[in-house]
This record gives structure tokens, sequence and C-alpha cells, in this order.
């Protein structure tokens, strides 16, 4: 039986829009925010000199990513007030026929709201560094996935606007309040 939680907001898209960045700024508002897995793993791993870099072996980076997104969703499931999440479940997939029963299990089964705040690729504001390696043009068709998938799996996508941070936080705030949260 799946567990709906329409008070879990999740950020995702595309690298380098500034999803982390609004994420913190909501934390900073008192918000509950829930920190994002996927960089977290790539320093970890590499740290390790292990298998599980994006780059390296994408099915183990999938793996470790999806298996802390889950229970990430699963230790917060109680909390009834409203919860942003940097990243989540529906991250690891890659919608191709190729993700493991487990991950497809883990999306059906743990959904978030609805509706789904997707920051657009901003070019002014993309920067790689050691851990965000993609060019803009792999950001761009990684966004155009995500949002494939997320449509895929029944969720709706919500593009904040491309404004200072705080301007972006009252969009998604307005958004949240919208649905009653």
């Amino acid at each position: 039986m799946p567990i709906c939680k329409p008070n879990f907001f999740l950020f995702t898209g595309g690298p380098g829009v500034g999803k982390t960045t609004l994420v913190e700024h909501l934390a900073g508002l008192g918000e509950i925010c829930v920190p994002e897995t996927h960089r977290a793993v790539i320093r970890e791993q590499a740290a390790l000199g292990a298998a599980g870099i994006s780059r390296d072996d994408q099915t183990a980076y999938r793996d470790l990513c999806g298996r802390r997104d889950v229970a990430r969703f699963d230790r917060m499931a109680q909390e009834t007030r409203r919860v942003f999440f940097d990243r989540g479940i529906l991250d690891s997939l890659a919608g191709d026929g190729l993700d493991p029963p487990w991950l497809i299990e883990a999306a059906a089964e743990r959904r978030y709201a609805t509706t789904v705040v997707v920051p657009p690729p901003w070019p002014e504001i993309y920067e790689t560094d050691a851990e965000r390696i993609q060019d803009f043009a792999e950001a761009v068709a990684t966004h155009h996935r995500i949002c494939a998938n997320l449509v895929a799996w029944g969720y709706e996508v919500i593009e904040p606007p491309r404004l200072p941070v705080a301007a972006r936080a009252a969009f998604v705030l307005d958004q949240v309040r919208r649905q009653g949260f």
C-alpha cells in the first residue's frame, strides 16, 4: 500500500539550477528541509577511492543514492508538517526500462506531493566543479529526462521563476500554501 505524503515537497531537476540554494534558503526561514544525497555519495565514494561515483559506476551510484533516498523518506514518514526534499527517490530512476524492481517499487510505494519543484536550466548561474562535471547541454538533457519521468509517474512539474532566491522561495511557499500546507 503506497505511503502518500502530500506534505513532502520534492525539489529536483538537472544539475546547477539552484535547487540546493533554494532549499537552504527555506531551511533558513525555519522550514524542515532534507539535504541532497547525491553530492554526499560522490564525496564519500571519492574519499574511499571506491566505485559508486556517477562517472565510474552508474549502477552503484544509482543504488547508493536510491537506497539513501528511500531511507530519508522512511525516516520522515511520520512527519505531518511540510518537508522540503533536495532530490529524492525519483532522481535515481532513469526511466529507460532498466531501473531495478526494488527502485520502481520504492517510487511507487513512497509518493511525494503531486506537485514537484523543478527549477529550469539557468545558464547564468550554471557552474561545474569537482562533483558537478556535466556541461550545460547535459544539464538541459537531464532536466528534460527528469520532467518526462515525473509526468510518467503522475507528478506535476512546477518551475520557479528565474529570480533572486528570496523571490523563488516566496513563489514556492505560495504554491505550497495553495495546496493547504
